[in-house]
Parts: structure tokens; C-alpha cells; sequence
């Protein structure tokens, strides 16, 4: 049964509470994206309910509504038209997103946009600090048990070729903040890593031998700059220096790009931003922020210290209500010095109560997929209850645990426990990695048993407790759910295509079913794709692909359903009745079509092979986003199966066997 877009609109617009309480309004190739004033306003139920939504997450400030392909448009339109929705551009929804919440939040997303996109370099360097460390290691398998590398002489080369690989990340940390900085703050990401990289040039001390410089054992040289001594000493593995170094830069070189223009803004811009920036950094804002930085890990620390176990079960309390509010993306800023200190610090007591919290919400969820009748939340619960206690909360938490509230709760009550036995028994982390039962790796090695045994603590209270209140108080929570239903297929001619496909086509068109590679490149499995509305299925099943370069073409004859003015993404439905959806890269709707050229327009009707766009994929690329490009069938529900001819890590040439469209067999009447 086709959308009735005006009132999908209608029922938007009142779910989310009126017009007057969306302040900002766009859409992209498959989602509404809107600013809303109240978020408490919005009938999540309501939306969760609705059979043409398919699915709700909230991102970068802004409520996404997922449509899907060809209908995102005309409800965004009726939304506007026939309810004075304020529209306004992509790139205002994203301002005006960024203005909302008091300053506290807006600073933790701030924080969460730097720190987000290089996380996977410090997990992966921690989690080789760890490997390095159970090599190493001494007594770690037994009192007295030599390390690994002492019992094996061979492996020492190994470890010892890991433990530098390790450490690049956290050596060079100024340069990858450098550089996600500049981008957050609208500045040009190569100067903010150039930056970053002087400030920790080999010239300049390096920040881990200051102890010594104090004890006197290294020297420390100085500049004579405007009749002060600046000392030469580097800003390795800090955080807070080099964010607002970074943000100075930025101001800088975005004024000098509106007092400047043509080749004197393109040769002086640069030059000057870094001449200045060079000099504040070193002469002014290194030193002090340095200081600042110190101050607030040493203050955290010492509050921890001080508290016992009394610190411990309050921050194991609420960590989980941190990681709501998006505050725990805050936390390497304290966690990174930390570790680096180890020597005086003792390492990190963060990892090991976040393990506790990650581990207790994951029990609390699996304990729900044991109780709940209803499959899709069973689906949820076993899914989000199984990454967890591997690390990623997210979906246990918001898919589960806060839905049911008391699993939630629950939850907390386990991690406070649980904490409060790590800071009683001094459990420290020597590294960054998963938070869960896995982080073991990452753990003092003297720790590790401790750290073992508590966290199946945790997941015992969590899961027995979560249980027993599925089994009693929570039943209701946990029965069986109303589920909508699928759209009933439309009737099929004698070739199993959709009997209103649209314009004519050959009779071997009418009956192909198969959909080919519309670019050249890598095969890689959707789930495996960052933006987790393709990741998930959410968009229908499908394959992804890292391109090789070249042009986006037709993968069927078909015509175009939806063609993006900026040239990013298509939908196209064939004769046979298949419709995909070819998203081209991650988040490039932020280019307003900058390195794409549209060579179709909406209700142009392709052959396999024609030229949908051509792509300029280095300005993508220089733009810091992905290129990996989903593939997907978005009206699936109406055939049998869907199944992939390629397999992951394949070299795909275009116009290669993709995807095959089983149609739903005929029921005899």
C-alpha cells in the first residue's frame, strides 16, 4: 500500500509536538533531520509506533526520523507546507542544532566531536600497550612466573616492535587532536595538525622526561622571547593544551579569511595563522592550559583517592546516566595523563569502573532477552546485551534498559557495588581498550584477577536482579508487544515483477532481478558500516562498497526515483520492481554537492551502465569523510529474499554481480 505522505506529515508534526516546537527543519536521501525546541515534548511511542517511520535515533543535536528513498522528500514537504514547518538548509539544522542546550552541554559535544573519530587509534594503541604488557609482564601467569619474553627470548623482538606501534597514537596525540579540532571549530584540519606536530617537535623536551628535568637529570633549554624564558618542553600525550591552542588557530585563520582574499588570502592566511599560533602557543597558552590541565587531573584524581569507597560507588552510580548524556566522550581529556603518569598516578581508575557499569547494563539486558516474549525486543536485548559486556553500551542502554527504566536502575545499583570494590581494592587500568570483560588486557597485570572476579560480580547481581523483576514486578513490561504488521506485497504479473513498475521495458528487463556493482571497488558487509541506519538494516539489506574511483552507474535497467540536487544519493527502481537506494559515501550531504557532477534527474529512466554521477573522490576524502558507499534494496519486504553474489574483502569491477532478488512465490488460490 503506498505512503500517504500528507498524513505521515500530519502525524510527525503532532508527535513531535507541533510546529512550534520544531525550530529547524531538513531532510537528506532518507531521513528527516529537525531541531527540536523541547525534547520532552516528543511521543517517542508514538513515533516508534507509526508503520511508515522506520526508525527514530537522535544525532549531532538534531531528531533523525528515518522515511526511507523517494518518500523523505514529499512528507518533508507536506510537513512544511500544510504545517508552517520552518524549513531551512542542511548546513543551518546543524547550527542551529549546535546551539542548543545550556553551554555545559553544548561543551561535552564539543568535546565528543574531537575525541570521537580518533578514539579507534588510542583503543587500538591501548589494547597493543596490553598485548605488550602480558608479554612482558612478570609473575602475570603465577607468583614468582617469568615474563613471557624471558621464557620465549624470540618474542622480544615482537613486543618490543608492538610496543613502539603502540605508542605512536599517544606520542603524537597533539596531531590527531590537531587535526579533529580544526575540524570541529571550522578551521583547515592540515594546519591544525601542523600545529599539533610543533608541539611536539623533537627540538622541544619531551613531556615525559619533565621528571627528570626537575630532579635534574635532563636539560631543559629556553627562549629569550620578549623578555621572557619560555622553556623548550613538548605537550606529548596532552589534551587541554592543545584544544584550545587549536581553537586560537581557528579564530585566527577564519578572520584572516574575511579580511583577505584571492592569492593574498590563499599565500598569508596560512602563514600568518601559523606565525601567531606558533608564538601563542609556546609563549602564552601552552604554559597556563598546561598547568590547568594538571590541576583537573590531579584534583580528580586526588577526590578519587581521598573518597575510598565511598568515590567509587558514587562514580560507579553514575556512569551510566554519564553515558546518556554523552559526558563520558569527556573522559580521555582526564584518562590519557593518567595513563602516561602511570609511574605516579598508578594508572587509570576510570576503565575499570566503566567496565563495571558497561558489564552490569549488559546483564541487566541479557537478563531481559531471557524473560521478554516479544522478538523484536528479544532481538534488541540479546544484541545490546551481548556488546555490553564487551564495551559498547549504547545499545543495551537506549534499545533496552531505559525503556524498562528499572533494568536501568538496576543496572546502576550493580556498578556502585562493584565500584566500590575497585576503588577499596585500587583496580587501575595501564591502558585504553573495550570496557567490559574483555579489558582485562587492559589492566595493571597485578589487577587483572581482581578486576576478573569483580566483574563477574557485577553481571551476576545485574542479571539475577533484572530477573527476578522481569519474573514479578516487571512482567507487564516484559509481555508480548503489538508489532505492525508488513505492507501486503502488490500483485505480480506472469514474471514476479511489480505489476506497477512504471514505464515499459524489455521482457528481459521486466524479469531481471539481479542487481550489479554501480561502482568499482571493495565489497564490504553493511554491518560493518559507521552510519548505523545502513549498519543495522534499518534501509533494507544490502552491500556496501569501498570505491576504487571512478563513476556511479545504473545497476538495472530502471528509472530514477530520487536524485539528489547535491548529487550524493540515489534511488532508482527497476522494471522488474526492485528499488535501491546508492548512498555515496558517509555524512556527504555536508558537501552540498562540492566533488559531485549529477548526470540523471528524477524520472529519467537508465539502462545498466549509465552514468548516474560522476564522483570526485579525493575531495571527499579531503573533506575527512568516508567514501564507503551502501548499497541497498529499501522495498525488501516485498520479495522473498534478498541475497549477496559478492563476499566481503572482493574485488569488485563494475557492473559485477551484486546482489539477487528472489520474488515471493504465487499463492494458488
Amino acid at each position: 500500500m503506498a505512503m500517504d505522505h500528507a498524513q505521515v506529515a500530519k502525524d510527525v508534526v503532532k508527535a513531535l509536538g507541533g510546529p512550534d516546537n520544531i525550530s529547524a527543519a531538513a531532510h537528506c536521501a532518507t531521513r528527516l533531520r529537525l531541531v527540536m525546541k523541547d525534547a520532552q515534548k516528543v511521543n517517542q511511542a508514538a513515533l516508534d509506533a507509526h508503520p511508515d517511520i522506520k526508525g527514530t535515533f537522535t544525532a549531532g543535536g538534531m531528531l533523525q526520523l528515518i522515511v526511507g528513498p523517494g518518500d523523505v522528500d514529499i512528507v518533508f514537504r507536506h510537513m512544511v507546507t500544510d504545517h508552517g514547518v520552518h524549513e531551512v538548509t542542511k548546513d543551518q539544522a546543524k547550527e542551529e542544532a549546535d546551539k542548543g542546550g545550556n553551554l555545559f552541554t553544548r561543551f561535552i559535544k564539543m568535546i565528543a566531536d574531537i575525541f570521537v573519530p580518533i578514539l579507534p587509534a588510542l583503543v587500538a594503541g591501548g589494547l597493543m600497550m596490553a598485548i605488550n604488557n602480558v608479554l612482558t609482564a612478570e609473575g602475570l601467569f603465577g607468583a614468582g612466573s617469568p615474563a613471557l619474553t624471558e621464557r620465549w627470548p624470540f618474542l622480544a623482538d615482537y613486543a618490543n616492535l608492538i610496543n613502539m606501534v603502540s605508542s605512536a597514537a599517544f606520542a603524537a596525540l597533539p596531531v590527531l587532536v590537531g587535526f579533529s579540532a580544526a575540524k570541529r571549530f571550522g578551521g583547515n584540519v592540515y594546519l591544525g595538525a601542523a600545529i599539533g606536530a610543533a608541539m611536539i617537535s623533537t627540538q622541544l623536551l619531551n613531556a615525559w622526561n619533565t621528571g627528570a628535568a626537575i630532579a635534574g637529570d635532563a636539560e631543559v633549554n629556553y627562549w629569550h622571547l620578549f623578555g621572557m624564558d619560555v622553556a623548550q618542553i613538548g605537550y606529548q600525550a596532552q589534551v587541554i593544551p592543545t584544544l584550545v591552542v587549536t581553537w586560537v588557530m581557528c579564530l585566527i585563520e577564519k578572520r584572516l579569511h574575511k579580511w583577505l582574499s584571492g592569492t593574498a588570502d590563499f599565500l598569508l592566511t596560512p602563514l600568518i595563522t601559523l606565525l601567531l599560533t606558533g608564538f601563542l602557543a609556546f609563549v602564552a597558552i601552552g604554559p597556563i592550559t598546561r598547568e590547568l590541565a594538571g590541576f583537573i587531573t590531579n584534583g580528580v584524581a586526588w577526590g578519587y583517592d581521598n573518597l575510598g569507597l565511598f568515590g567509587g560507588l558514587l562514580f560507579g552510580l553514575i556512569y551510566s546516566p554519564i553515558v546518556v548524556t554523552g559526558l563520558h566522550q569527556s573522559f580521555p581529556a582526564i584518562e590519557i595523563p593518567l595513563i602516561a603518569d602511570i609511574a605516579n598516578t598508578g594508572g587509570s581508575f576510570i576503565f575499570p569502573i566503566a567496565s563495571m557499569a558497561n558489564v552490569a547494563q549488559g546483564a541487566a539486558a541479557l537478563a531481559i532477552f531471557f524473560r521478554t516474549r516479544d522478538a523484536k525486543m528479544k532481538g534488541i536485548a540479546g544484541a545490546g546485551g551481548t556488546s555490553a559486556v564487551f564495551g559498547i553500551t549504547e545499545p543495551a542502554i537506549f534499545g533496552v534498559n531505559l525503556r524498562l527504566r528499572w533494568p536501568f536502575f538496576i543496572g546502576m545499583g550493580a556498578a556502585a557495588v562493584g565500584s566500590a570494590l575497585v576503588a577499596l581494592l585500587d583496580v587501575r587500568s595501564q591502558a585504553l581498550g573495550a570496557a567490559g570483560f574483555v579489558g582485562f588486557v587492559s589492566v595493571v597485570p597485578e589487577d587483572i584477577p581482581t578486576y576478573l572476579a569483580l566483574e563477574v560480580l557485577v553481571f551476576v547481581l545485574a542479571f539475577g536482579a533484572t530477573f527476578l523483576y522481569a519474573a514479578t514486578r516487571g512482567k507487564a513490561d516484559m509481555a508480548e508487544r503489538h508489532v505492525v504488521p508488513d505492507s501486503p506485497a502488490p500483485a505480480a504479473d506472469s514474471t514476479g515483477h511489480d505489476a506497477a513498475a512504471g514505464p515499459a521495458f524489455s521482457a528481459a528487463a521486466l524479469s531481471d532481478m539481479h542487481v550489479t556493482a554501480p561502482l568499482a571497488g571493495a565489497v564490504v558487509p553493511l554491518d560493518q558500516v559507521k552510519d548505523q541506519t545502513f549498519a543495522k538494516g534499518v534501509l533494507g539489506p544490502g552491500i556496501a562498497i569501498e570505491p576504487a574511483g571512478g563513476v556511479v552507474v545504473a545497476p538495472f535497467d530502471g528509472e530514477v526515483k530520487v536524485a539528489f540536487p547535491t548529487g550524493h544519493a540515489y534511488g532508482l527502481k527497476s522494471a522488474s520492481g526492485v528499488e535501491v537506494l546508492i548512498h555515496i559515501g558517509m555524512d556527504t550531504v555536508s558537501l552540498n554537492g562540492k566533488g559531485f557532477t549529477p548526470r540523471v534527474s528524477k524520472g529519467d529512466l537508465v539502462r545498466r551502465g549509465d552514468v548516474l554521477a560522476e564522483v570526485d573522490w579525493a575531495a571527499i576524502q579531503a573533506a575527512g569523510l568516508e567514501t564507503i558507499t551502501p548499497v541497498v534494496i529499501s522495498n525488501a519486504a516485498r520479495f522473498e529474499s534478498v541475497s549477496p553474489l559478492a563476499t566481503a574483502g572482493q574485488a569488485l569491477e563494475l557492473g559485477a554481480d551484486l546482489l539477487a532478488v528472489t520474488a515471493k512465490a504465487k499463492v494458488k488460490a
